[in-house]
């Protein structure tokens, strides 16, 4: 057992030192997530960083969609005893005032990528329902997270093309989760083989000028609320309190012979209050799962073990080459338009811009029966 400098805090929340966590589940994990966009379908960035305290590594990665163009930087060492070292190599992540303002920055190494970035909340941070997900016999998911959307200040370089990011235009959403869920190498299956492998999700932190709307919702292969959240939420001194906007609902429309989403409406009926709807627009998407470590490479997946020395590597795409284009799959994180309709927005800014983060993976009811 050894001690860490966070040790030194008053913060243990059981008998053991702070680099141990209550749990010996391999799929333990604690991470930073960021998302960058213009409010158009300019640029979206998405950044990650994560410890694994159980399988001894952290890692970290960035990928930019520009045009064509899917670049991913991507970053693994040794965990350590210091889990307040949030630096893997070229990545680092400050937290300069606790759930307010973060900085996140990639060094230039050489692979086209570089960043240097300051975010700065516009709602208080919010928590999220637990997810919790048993398969058969095993507890799946057991985790925690907070959700805020905010402003960036900044700059990316992007293959020597310096982009400036003034709080104006850059908007973007975070989050921070704990917990368990299915990271790294695959374990052997067991019983869990029986699983149907759906994966029906929705996730929407919509910002808009004077206020956000967080939505979730997943379902499984029958149609069955798993997880949902639907609030909104208002900026810290505006006298307004977080609003619980009742059950959500997702009508998404996809492209023909596809999963891709066009369009969709999100559904709203605050218990006692007027319902309503939002359209969803999404306008540059970006495959998370491709070169991120989220599931897709056999060598690069998050919690995996890249040995005793520090590890970069850059990898980039090209979506109009047919080969990187068919690599695309899995789920989404988009940049999207979102519109109150029919005047039903609380305030005149009717129109806002946010993450539409989506996958639909095997049967669900909305498919139709083999689907």
């Amino acid at each position: 057992m050894t001690l860490s400098p966070l040790d030194d805090y008053p913060v243990h929340q059981a008998p053991e030192v702070m680099r141990h966590v209550t749990t010996s589940d391999r799929n333990f994990y604690d991470r930073y997530y960021f998302n960058v966009h213009a409010c158009s379908d300019e640029l979206m960035m998405l950044i990650g960083m994560g410890q694994y305290p159980n399988l001894g590594v952290t890692d970290a990665f960035a990928v930019v969609r520009r045009g064509p163009l899917h670049r991913v930087v991507r970053a693994s060492r040794e965990l350590g005893a210091d889990r307040m070292d949030t630096a893997v190599g070229p990545f680092r992540v400050e937290v300069i005032e606790g759930l307010r303002r973060l900085r996140v920055a990639l060094d230039d190494g050489g692979h086209g990528l570089a960043f240097d970035l300051t975010w700065e909340g516009t709602v208080p941070a919010t928590l999220e329902p637990p997810h919790y997900l048993r398969w058969q016999e095993r507890v799946v998911f057991d985790s925690r997270r907070l959700a805020q959307t905010g402003r960036w200040r900044g700059w990316i370089d992007v293959g020597g093309d310096r982009v400036e990011v003034t709080p104006d235009r850059w908007w973007g959403s975070r989050d921070r989760s704990w917990g368990i869920r299915p990271v790294g190498e695959p374990e052997p299956p067991g019983i869990q083989v029986k699983n149907s492998g759906t994966f029906y999700w929705l996730y929407a932190p919509i910002q808009f000028e004077d206020h956000a709307v967080l939505c979730i919702v997943q379902e499984d292969e029958k149609g069955r609320r798993v997880l949902e959240e639907a609030v909104r939420v208002w900026p810290e001194g505006s006298g307004r309190e977080e609003e619980f906007l009742g059950r959500p609902e997702y009508r998404p429309s996809y492209a023909p012979g596809t999963r891709d989403v066009v369009t969709a409406t999100l559904a709203f009926a605050p218990p006692g209050g007027k319902a309503f709807e939002i359209r969803a627009t999404p306008l540059l998407p970006v495959h998370l799962m491709v070169g991120t470590g989220y599931g897709l490479e056999p060598d690069w997946k998050h919690g995996m073990y890249q040995g005793p020395e520090l590890k970069v590597q850059g990898v980039s795409y090209d979506t109009r080459d047919p080969e990187d284009a068919a690599r695309m799959w899995g789920m989404v994180d988009a940049v999207a338009r979102y519109e109150y309709l029919d005047g039903s927005a609380p305030t005149p800014a009717h129109t806002g811009y946010g993450l539409f983060e989506y996958w639909a993976l095997g049967p669900h009811p909305s498919f139709g029966p083999g689907a």
